[in-house]
Formats: structure tokens, sequence, C-alpha cells
């Protein structure tokens, strides 16, 4: 992977990931491993948050989709990339999680990102859509045109279909580009 950008090291410097985990999580915050955070589920490894929103390349007044929200962490740092001209809209199946999330991101002063109970049956949130990016937290067995169909023209998804991440890329004529790169493990896309 290329050089990370400096805006992205600036977001994990502003967001800290130990206020996204359990109390009893948080002394492992420093480590590079996914943690529980309860209901099955995980706040991926900083490594792999890190690529993936490389590979994402959220900017200012962008409009972005988080599918699979977790404790919030990721939906913050997409926050802090997109600034108070864009817009965050992260979804969580499990409503427990939405919760934690929604109060974990209330101590961040970020009114434009926002975590939403998702619709069961629904996947993300096409009554919102288009998106200008996508970032989906959860493997796919394979590329779910619900989501693809929410991105608009000239948009980007970065979601983990069998082990491997895709990046999904709309050019302005509505043609789809997809490519494979690396082997990643996360837990289920529902």
């Amino acid at each position: 992977m290329d050089q990370i950008d400096d805006r992205i090291e600036a977001a994990f410097t502003a967001v800290a990931r130990e206020k996204f985990l359990p109390r009893k999580q948080r002394r492992h915050a420093g480590e590079d491993r996914p943690l529980l955070i309860g209901h099955e589920q995980t706040n991926s490894q900083p490594t792999t948050v890190l690529q993936m929103l490389q590979l994402l390349d959220p900017h200012p007044g962008h409009r972005v989709l988080d599918v699979g929200s977790g404790s919030g962490w990721t939906c913050a740092l997409l926050g802090e990339l997109v600034g108070s001209t864009g817009e965050v809209f992260g979804v969580e199946l499990i409503p427990e999680l939405t919760d934690l999330a929604r109060r974990n991101l209330s101590g961040f002063p970020q009114p434009w990102v926002s975590v939403h109970q998702a619709e069961s049956g629904v996947l993300g949130a096409p009554s919102q859509a288009p998106f200008d990016r996508i970032l989906v937290s959860a493997e796919a067995s394979s590329l779910p045109d619900a989501l693809v169909e929410q991105l608009g023209k000239g948009a980007r998804m970065v979601i983990p279909v069998s082990g491997r991440l895709n990046i999904v890329d709309r050019d302005e004529t509505g043609s789809v580009e997809v490519r494979r790169i690396g082997y990643y493990s996360f837990v289920p896309l529902k």
C-alpha cells in the first residue's frame, strides 16, 4: 500500500479508538487486532480500517454510507474526513450497537454524522442514496447489487467479499468497475 494520506493519520489522532470500546477492552485499544464490542461483533483492526479508508478516499463534502457501524468508530473517522460540509450516514443492524454508537458519537462535535437502525431485509440506506462513498465493515459472500445501486456517479465503495477487499468504482457514465485486493477476515454481512 502507498503512503498513508496525512488526512487519514490526522483522523486517527483526532478519534481515539478507546472511546469506542467497551470499558474492559479499552486497555487493548493500542493493539493492532480486532476487539470484541459485544453481540459477536468486533471493532476492526486499526491497520485494516486505515487501509480501507485509504482505499475509500473520502474527501470534504462527500456523502458517505457506513454499513455495519458497530460502536461508531468508523463513523467518527469518516466524519473527520468529510468535515462539516459532508455527511456520514451509518447503519447498524443490532439495536444495542446502534444505541452504543449513538452514545459514543455524542462525545464528538460532528452533527453531520448519524447512526440509524438498519431496516430488516434492507441492505444499506436506499432511501438516502446516492452516496459518494460507501464503506462496508462486514463480509459479503458476493458483491451486493443493492449496495452498488446506492453509489452515485463518480462514487466508490470498499467492501470485503469472500475474504478479499473489493474496490467498486462507478464512473460518470454509470459504468461499474470492480478490483479485488488483499485477503481480510470480517464478521459476516447480514
